[in-house]
């Protein structure tokens, strides 16, 4: 999959696959015109966008989901930690933890991801 971000109306366009996939392709023309306000026409556009990026697949009339919303999220981090931080994770803790105290909560959960890191 193409790195990429998706735009607003993208955004909400894919929550709407990801809460319901599978779904049918004419489900999904109803349900974007009554949440986005859209036209069949933008509903079968916007997919068709998606699905060349490799988010979805539209096969026979039924859409399904290739990236997950998590795996998007997770891919969408990794190029900000590389491009803000050159790829160093520790670096955007410490920028991110120098404006924003982190409570022992999630203190507990950053040791739990590098204890499960480590096998």
């Amino acid at each position: 999959m193409e790195s990429f971000e998706l735009g607003a109306i993208e955004s909400r366009f894919a929550d709407i696959i990801w809460d319901r996939a599978p779904l049918g392709s004419g489900e999904l023309v109803k349900l974007c015109e009554q949440e986005l306000g859209w036209k069949k026409s933008t509903t079968y556009t916007v997919l068709k966008k998606l699905c060349s990026r490799g988010l979805f697949k539209n096969e026979k009339g039924q859409v399904s989901v290739l990236v997950t919303r998590e795996e998007y999220r997770a891919m969408r981090s990794e190029r900000f930690v590389d491009e803000a931080f050159s790829g160093s994770l520790p670096a955007f803790l410490a920028a991110f933890s120098s404006r924003k105290k982190l409570s022992d909560e999630e203190i507990r959960e950053l040791e739990e991801l590098i204890r499960q890191s480590r096998g």
